[in-house]
């Protein structure tokens, strides 16, 4: 096979490659995000709603899932944008600024959410550890000015999406996936990400999870006062971790063998696929955090409750 056969040869593999992997987002990616966006928008509005209530108890773990619904509801409002350049045959009709938005908004509110989970999950972890104990991270004041700095820290972490060379395409009908000629930058990136993002968040929540169980175990309160004053600290950390293991763990997972394997074509197409459904689950944490605030936030189910008799 002489060059130029190598290369028709190639072109035609990446080509079939596309096709194949533009057919099975635009199979997927349009129901996931449009039936995310109901869920998560009803979900987190509604959430919202309950959260800024005058009579709603102003705590800090309040606080930070008033944060979480707020991060959610700004990633859900961006899925019919989505929605649409699959719909429309993966055909961008919005501009190039708004196809980095759309990218820069899905990290923003992924990170944003491992952090205040993670966070969450500290504070409840020290209500059953430490019951006597009046921590930082538990102080109202505190609180509103660790989510502060989990915003401006994302944020500002995330800003190389905005880049043309990582989320741009020369083509402005294309968008929404990372380049793929910026394979060293984003192998780089994901490696920094993948750690500080994800793994030292997950450990964690692993963490407060094992020693939560250990210091319940060794309680010698009674059983039935045990189980009221501890219910809703278990309750987030388990929730949490579920998350994590549902949502964000299999994501994290396929997205850094996608980028070592550093291959498009049939070779990596099913890694590619199973991407596809990973960054389906990833998005959906934004409609199944509401959960975490019915089972979790203090006073929530009472309200919602309230709500639904009104």
């Amino acid at each position: 096979m002489n060059i130029s056969e190598m290369v028709l040869y190639n072109n035609s593999d990446n080509s079939s490659f596309n096709s194949t992997i533009d057919a099975f987002k635009q199979a997927i990616y349009p129901v996931m995000y449009l039936f995310i966006f109901f869920l998560g928008t009803v979900g987190n509005s509604l959430s919202i709603y309950v959260f800024f209530q005058p009579s709603q108890r102003k705590t800090s773990v309040n606080i930070y899932m008033q944060n979480l619904a707020v991060s959610d509801l700004m990633f859900v409002s961006t899925l019919p944008f989505r929605a649409s350049y699959y719909l429309l045959g993966s055909h961008w009709i919005f501009g190039d600024i708004a196809c980095r938005i759309m990218t820069y908004a899905l990290y923003v509110n992924m990170y944003c959410s491992i952090y205040f989970l993670t966070v969450l999950s500290v504070v409840r972890f020290t209500a059953i550890v430490y019951p006597f104990k009046r921590w930082k991270v538990t102080n109202m004041k505190y609180a509103k000015i660790t989510c502060a700095m989990i915003w401006v820290f994302v944020l500002a972490a995330s800003s190389p999406l905005f880049c043309k060379q990582i989320a741009g395409y020369d083509k402005q009908e294309k968008c929404l996936d990372l380049h793929p000629e910026s394979t060293d930058i984003l192998l780089m990136l994901n490696s920094v990400v993948l750690v500080v993002g994800f793994t030292l968040p997950f450990c964690t929540i692993i963490i407060c999870y094992v020693f939560a169980i250990r210091a319940l175990l060794k309680s010698r309160t009674p059983q039935r006062r045990r189980t009221v004053s501890h219910k809703k600290a278990l309750s987030t950390i388990i929730i949490t971790l579920i998350l994590f293991l549902l949502c964000f763990l299999p994501y994290h997972v396929l997205r850094t063998v996608h980028l070592m394997l550093g291959s498009w074509s049939q070779n990596n197409l099913s890694v590619h696929k199973a991407l596809v459904v990973t960054l389906c689950l990833a998005a959906m944490n934004s409609c199944l955090d509401p959960v975490l605030y019915y089972f979790a936030a203090e006073n929530f189910k009472a309200r919602i409750r309230s709500l639904y008799r009104r």
